[in-house]
């Protein structure tokens, strides 16, 4: 079986398409090549970075990247995060199918914390809600012409 190569779509590539790749890959990662992408990418945050490792994943390596750098890749499916990429890219070139996920946008939910580990609550509670979806995400896998 061949496996379905997904990408996640996020405005700035930072945060949540960020943990779903990490997340597609640890959990999924038999049956899935993951990536991930943004429509203004803005670097990977550290605190997305701390929360998926505090779940055993670690996403330090990831690159925030523009969706245009991967322009040259067809996917499977390609995975909205965030309302703004949905309506920036509500259908991805190169995917076979275009689905929408919204999830919480943990940066702009901590802007009132005091505290890393008050900021931290948001990013794990997200961190979690990604990991629900990636678990129960419908892959369909194709046969191999071998």
């Amino acid at each position: 079986m061949k496996k379905e190569r997904i990408v996640f779509l996020c405005t700035g590539n930072s945060c949540r398409s960020q943990m779903a790749e990490g997340w597609a890959r640890y959990l999924r990662g038999h049956e899935v090549d993951a990536y991930s992408a943004g429509t203004d990418p803005h670097g990977l945050n550290p605190l997305a970075v701390k929360a998926m490792a505090e779940a055993g994943v670690d996403i330090s390596t990831q690159t925030s990247k523009h969706m245009d750098d991967l322009k040259n890749i067809s996917f499977d499916l390609a995975v909205t995060v965030c309302d703004r990429a949905n309506e920036t890219c509500p259908i991805f070139p190169g995917a076979d199918r275009t689905i929408h996920h919204s999830f919480d946008d943990p940066p702009r939910l901590a802007e009132s914390a005091h505290t890393e580990e008050e900021a931290l609550m948001h990013y794990r509670r997200v961190r979690d809600e990604i990991r629900d979806f990636v678990e129960k995400m419908e892959i369909r896998r194709k046969e191999t012409g071998t």
